[in-house]
């Protein structure tokens, strides 16, 4: 059995696909970019304005599933430049307080509506 999960405090999804699926306690959700879900602009003034924006969407998604950042178990990043690793790193940092998740971080040569960044996670409430 899965549950979706959808909430207007993250971006609407722009495919086929749901924000996220709980299923066996495991939360899926799809990557996150930097649409502000209350204009549906996206946020590309800065990389850290960028970034900040992408975890806001992943925290509304928590929320929404009633989990937090601490049962996050792992993440992709992917970035349209490794160049922009480090400030990512930085800000992606600074919403766990301990415990990280696993997590990989990869460059592509394109991302959704030509963001710099997008996050997807899995997390864990058992």
């Amino acid at each position: 059995m899965k549950t979706i999960i959808n909430t207007k405090n993250a971006p609407a999804p722009i495919g086929p696909y749901s924000q996220a699926v709980i299923a066996n306690g495991f939360l899926f959700a799809s990557g996150q970019v930097a649409i502000n879900p209350e204009s549906g602009e996206l946020n590309l003034g800065t990389i850290t304005e960028e970034t900040h924006q992408v975890m806001r969407n992943i925290k509304a998604v928590l929320i929404e599933a009633d989990y937090d950042f601490e049962h996050i178990v792992k993440t992709t990043i992917f970035l349209s430049d490794m160049a922009l690793f480090a400030e990512v790193n930085e800000i992606y940092g600074s919403y766990f307080e301990s415990a990280y998740p696993a997590r990989e971080t990869v460059a592509v040569k394109g991302l959704p509506k030509g963001v710099n960044v997008e996050i997807s996670i899995t997390a864990f409430k058992g």
